[in-house]
């Protein structure tokens, strides 16, 4: 990859942990992952909430070239890295010259507004239990069907981080679903079977707790 031309002129390494830039900084360059991710977070309350984490082919940090306001989230390199870094400039002539460019990304806009409104319908939810449930259902959905069925590319330890609840909450349900196989481990990520069974307990949940308010 090293001697891959647009790599020789805007390609950057960086290690695990690197952060490309925190949340408030202002914004001056765009990123697009070339190898390994790169982890969107942001702080809510006294919680750090994963928001997305980006691979080969996605990019990050364009809203702030876009609307010159200062970076909404932290971005930090899960992996070592390899980035293009782009500034506002090149990044305008690249749009400019290049439909199919413009055209990618306006369909990856769109597919991040789509997660963001999961997100505000996950936080809809007041119990840990349904936005755990909520974010494994809506992430499966997400993920083509395999054999065994859909797979979430989730770290059981950074299931908290990314519904932004306790990490003993998160292990509490995660526990509870294993038990019941409706969710099973894959590697280093989830499984869920039987897609139809994760959203019966999420709206078994949504009972038990409207009528924990009538009460």
């Amino acid at each position: 990859m090293a001697d891959d031309p647009l790599f020789q002129r805007f390609g950057k390494e960086y290690p695990a942990g690197a952060v490309l830039f925190r949340e408030g900084e202002p914004g001056r360059e765009m990123y697009v992952v070339h190898q390994g991710r790169v982890t969107i977070s942001k702080r809510v309350g006294d919680v750090e909430k994963i928001l997305s984490t980006m691979g080969p082919g996605d990019f990050l940090g364009e809203m702030s070239i876009l609307n010159n306001r200062p970076r909404s989230a932290t971005a930090t390199c899960a992996e070592a890295s390899r980035l293009l870094v782009v500034d506002a400039k090149t990044f305008e002539a690249m749009i400019r010259g290049n439909a199919e460019i413009a055209v990618r990304m306006i369909q990856k806009l769109a597919a991040r507004v789509q997660e963001a409104n999961e997100q505000i319908e996950n936080l809809l939810f007041h119990d840990a239990s349904s936005r755990v449930v909520h974010f494994l259902a809506t992430a499966a959905e997400r993920s083509p069907r395999g054999v065994a069925g859909h797979v979430v590319a989730v770290a059981p330890a950074d299931l908290a981080a990314h519904v932004g609840v306790r990490p003993e909450q998160a292990e509490e349900v995660l526990h509870k679903l294993l038990q019941a196989g409706i969710v099973a481990l894959d590697g280093g990520g989830l499984l869920v079977p039987d897609l139809s069974k994760l959203r019966h307990f999420l709206e078994f949940l949504q009972v038990k707790a409207q009528c924990g308010e009538r009460a």
